[in-house]
């Protein structure tokens, strides 16, 4: 017996004595047992709930920060008023503050006053006298839905990054990039809402979830923002792309086809990001080539393929969107032939139409669509 494993059974002997000794005449040594395991967890439970609201409060914190510099960082020269004014006359109907909101306000119910030297800190590192700068329209935040200061936060984020690329405000931020760790936690965030959202999507549902959508497509599109977001969160976008395609598929209700163009239409807003694009193709084209080669071995679609059937044509509805896509865009990183499952639909394309085109004209009419599709792309290329 080694001494960690001695320590251990002795430290588990000493306790049970302990329990033991101090058990009420009046209780078993059980529930005494079962008492103070309740009194431990539910301790347990309210540090660890504590221990979220503080790290909650330090990541919003860090959004204030990052926002403040940034903000520095676009006004350091040139003359504020007149740039934007140039750059967005007439726009003060839809502009906001960031100096007066971050994004990252809490409701009622979540917010924690930080330390006096935490906000001596944030206020100290912001700017005083900036015009506001034109965002999008904001979400308020709620208790239903706590990603909203993510949300606010990733859209100023962009914002203040589309202005320093263009026009006279022009600035470089790369020396931020220490910094967008923030990003990247704040979009993993994003992410685990949204994952835990389309595993059971109810309608009518708020543009909330769409606009974060929206937003991540934006934040993965930007050459910067990319390479760090990509790093902490690649396994889970890819988890985020599997839901929506498991969604499509695995939709059986009756009135299921709002939920699923909707989300089809999430899909090929992710798709917009060439840097997606190639991983969403190829899991749709996976999809494709499956269900394919299950047809290829029954003569008409049978009552537990009924659905999946239906649904299929989802998939290439979202396909044939990013395909279109990429033949306008001519993007030659993207989309290419050497991915294996776009090689094993063009190889047995003909084959296969020819084969199924009796029993599901249907089907093989959009296959021969992807075909043609798939092989403008390579033209392109």
């Amino acid at each position: 017996m080694d001494a960690q494993t001695w320590y251990l059974r002795t430290s588990k002997l000493a306790l049970a004595l302990a329990i033991i000794r101090s058990t009420p005449a009046d209780t078993s040594s059980k529930e005494y047992t079962e008492h103070l395991a309740k009194v431990v967890s539910e301790q347990e439970s309210m540090w660890r709930s504590k221990v979220q609201a503080l790290e909650a409060e330090v990541l919003q914190l860090r959004h204030k920060l990052l926002l403040s510099r940034m903000r520095a960082g676009v006004f350091k020269s040139g003359d504020p008023s007149s740039q934007l004014q140039a750059q967005e006359p007439g726009s003060s109907e839809n502009t906001l503050s960031l100096l007066e909101d971050s994004g990252c306000e809490l409701s009622n119910e979540q917010r924690s006053e930080p330390s006096e030297m935490a906000q001596h800190f944030v206020e100290s590192c912001s700017p005083t006298s900036f015009l506001p700068l034109p965002i999008v329209k904001r979400h308020c935040a709620t208790v239903e839905n706590p990603l909203s200061s993510h949300m606010h936060f990733l859209q100023h984020l962009l914002e203040l990054k589309n202005l320093t690329e263009s026009g006279s405000l022009k600035t470089d931020l790369s020396h931020f990039e220490n910094d967008f760790s923030t990003v990247s936690d704040s979009v993993f965030q994003l992410l685990d809402g949204l994952i835990t959202f389309y595993r059971n999507p109810r309608f009518p549902s708020s543009s909330f979830w769409e606009e974060a959508v929206n937003t991540l497509a934006g934040l993965i599109s930007d050459s910067n923002l990319s390479n760090h977001i990509l790093k902490k969160c690649s396994k889970k976008l890819e988890e985020f792309e599997k839901t929506l395609l498991q969604v499509i598929l695995r939709s059986n209700h009756i009135n299921r086809f709002q939920v699923q163009h909707y989300v089809s239409q999430s899909l090929v807003t992710l798709g917009s990001c060439s840097l997606l694009r190639k991983s969403i193709i190829s899991l749709l084209l996976s999809e494709v080539n499956s269900f394919t080669d299950v047809l290829g071995t029954i003569n008409q679609v049978q009552a537990s393929y009924a659905t999946h059937y239906e649904n299929i044509f989802f998939l290439f509805w979202v396909l044939e969107q990013l395909l279109q896509k990429e033949t306008k865009e001519g993007n030659t990183s993207s989309v290419g032939h050497d991915d294996q499952e776009i090689k094993k639909f063009l190889q047995k394309h003909d084959e296969t139409i020819f084969q199924l085109s009796d029993a599901f004209p249907l089907f093989t009419f959009y296959l021969w669509r992807l075909g043609i599709l798939l092989n403008s792309v390579e033209t392109v290329q």
